[in-house]
């Protein structure tokens, strides 16, 4: 039997607001991350924040060759991101690459896409977080080989940083990078860092190195910056989140400033 049920249309249409969140957060992710969404979801989401997701091809094993690749999916990777509506920041989220292909072009490439966003990557939000920490002398810490980490060292090098000890684990898998376990990574930390060095980088977005900032520091006295705590102080500060959480580690204290 069928049973005849009166759809009743409503007398208007509902109110719009201009978002669902107040400010938006586009990532550009490998297609084989494990850790930046995980991070960002923890670090940067919230009831005001949105972080919207967009994976792109990558083939391992980690070589300069492989990392350059990844440049002309770019552009489609932002345009996949909320199509056709206003960002408040993208953050390309491999640190390697971002060396490799050049922090102005990683920009240009998102901006054909998403033009006028800020974009961030985690070697400019990096060097950013270093400076916000007075840090001049560093240490730091890859999980590549060291042909992947050498373009790296001369990033730092040459932006003015010196560089008192530079340690690479060797591997060439990302998938593997992420499952190096926290103790692991704060193990290899403690050795990376030189004694006069003022901060020690720890490079990778896919290790989960954020996750223990706040116990390497607890530890040495000593400001750690990795590639996911870098990026996420970046976007909180670029869209107005200027809360403390020192919880997070030492550069969640600290403001941010553009150019």
């Amino acid at each position: 039997m069928t049973v005849e049920i009166e759809i009743i249309a409503a007398g208007r249409p509902p109110r719009l607001e201009d978002r669902p969140l107040e400010k938006r957060i586009g990532l550009v992710i490998l297609a084989t991350d494990h850790t930046t969404e995980v991070d960002f979801q923890r670090m940067v989401a919230s009831h005001r924040l949105g972080v919207y997701i967009s994976r792109i091809h990558y083939a391992n094993p980690v070589t300069p060759e492989n990392l350059l690749r990844m440049q002309p999916s770019l552009t489609e990777g932002a345009a996949l991101i909320l199509p056709d509506e206003a960002l408040d920041a993208i953050v390309y989220s491999c640190t390697s690459a971002s060396v490799v292909i050049g922090d102005r072009n990683i920009e240009a490439a998102i901006h054909a896409a998403k033009p006028g966003v800020p974009i961030v990557t985690p070697t400019a939000a990096a060097v950013k977080a270093l400076k916000a920490l007075g840090a001049r002398r560093i240490s730091v810490l890859t999980p590549y080989t060291i042909e992947t980490s050498r373009p790296m060292a001369d990033y730092f090098a040459e932006l003015g940083f010196a560089i008192d000890r530079f340690t690479c684990l060797g591997l060439t898998d990302d998938r593997e990078m992420a499952r190096i376990a926290p103790d692991e990574i704060l193990a290899f930390a403690r050795k990376a860092l030189a004694p006069q060095s003022d901060a020690l980088f720890i490079s990778c977005t896919a290790v989960r190195a954020a996750q223990v900032a706040a116990r390497f520091e607890a530890e040495t006295g000593k400001p750690v910056i990795t590639s996911n705590l870098a990026t996420a102080w970046a976007c909180l500060r670029l869209c107005g989140d200027d809360r403390a959480r020192p919880e997070l580690g030492q550069l969640m204290t600290q403001p941010y400033r553009e150019g």
